[in-house]
């Protein structure tokens, strides 16, 4: 089957690399373009970090994800009954129409979510008074939808067990639920944080969903194999324009999406540990911007000069297409412990 999904992530390649252009236009005529901003901290004081190596980036189009999640959806609707109509075999751990809506939900319902608040983001704030959804309210959405999507898991697929290299299946019971929900959240959070600089989170992701389209061959999980080559094609298209300098950045609706979804595809294949492993640059990225967050505000003090933690690396002098190759090299890595640990 892997020439199959090598040539379902080629053609992913090619329809996105051809419609990413014409997209890249259009988002200029819709205006759909980063907005110059002055970020505060806590206390209302400006942060000129963030302001120095980002203003520059000002008026350009957001919204990539978009393009990634439409293709992959429409190629999936395409092929995937095509392949289920023909003599190849197709293999699932769980009822595969339950595990195909638990997926393209993740994928599309978190897109959704980061679509409005790009949408309001570039268009409402004025008239709504803030930038964007609130914080809270985001938070509280993507709980919900986090929490429908563990149940479904839970109820659907019968899915309650975290599998530990060396170890073994340990059953968590009705705890699977709460652990599912901090993990769909918490993976949406933290790439959307990473993704601060050209070719940073899509990079990364990239490396983090080759090493996952492994674990998915090596489970015989023919429907999330298909995704990933797919997801994976579609990415590597878009990432060809998001490199530095980019020329399309993906927003929220691709940010809060892909997030959430790698999280959920982890859970599908049991593989939580490998996705701590090779997921870990979104959660050192996340957890900076949190533990900055937690000092300024109750101790009055920062941890790092900025955060999170890539803006620490350019107000030290590192250059933005050096933060990002260096962090692709860790990825790497990274990928291929949690893929040893995920094979084991």
């Amino acid at each position: 089957m892997i020439h199959l999904y090598l040539g379902f992530l080629l053609f992913a390649f090619l329809i996105t690399s051809i419609l990413v252009v014409p997209f890249i236009d259009l988002l200029y005529k819709l205006k759909f373009q980063r907005q110059k901003q002055v970020t505060t901290d806590f206390q209302n004081k400006k942060t000129p970090i963030f302001d120095k190596y980002h203003n520059i980036k000002t008026g350009t189009p957001v919204g990539g994800g978009l393009l990634v999640i439409v293709s992959v959806c429409i190629l999936f609707i395409i092929l995937f009954p095509i392949l289920k109509f023909s003599t190849i075999f197709i293999s699932s751990n769980y009822q595969i129409n339950n595990e195909l809506f638990i997926l393209f939900f993740t994928f599309i319902s978190f897109g959704i979510l980061g679509l409005y608040d790009d949408v309001y983001k570039f268009f409402g704030f004025k008239r709504t008074g803030f930038f964007g959804l609130r914080m809270s309210h985001k938070f509280i959405l993507q709980i919900f939808l986090a929490t429908i999507i563990s149940l479904l898991i839970y109820l659907k697929l019968g899915i309650d067990f975290i599998y530990i290299p060396f170890l073994g299946a340990i059953h968590l019971g009705l705890f699977f639920i709460p652990i599912a929900v901090i993990l769909i959240t918490g993976f949406a959070n933290f790439f959307n944080i990473t993704d601060g600089l050209d070719g940073l989170s899509g990079g990364l992701l990239m490396i983090a969903l080759f090493s996952f389209w492994f674990l998915s061959n090596s489970s015989l999980d023919t429907p999330i194999s298909i995704f990933l080559a797919l997801w994976i094609g579609s990415l590597i298209a878009f990432l060809y324009f998001n490199i530095y300098p980019a020329r399309i950045w993906l927003g929220d609706v691709g940010a809060l999406s892909f997030g959430a979804t790698f999280a959920v595809i982890a859970l599908l294949l049991g593989k939580v540990v490998p996705l701590m492993i090779v997921g870990s640059p979104f959660i050192i990225e996340g957890m900076s911007s949190a533990i900055q967050i937690v000092s300024k505000k109750y101790f009055h003090k920062k941890v790092f000069p900025a955060a999170p933690i890539h803006l620490t690396l350019q107000s030290i002098g590192w250059e933005e297409p050096k933060i990002v190759t260096r962090a692709w090299l860790a990825g790497i890595i990274l990928a291929i412990f949690g893929l040893w640990l995920g094979l084991n």
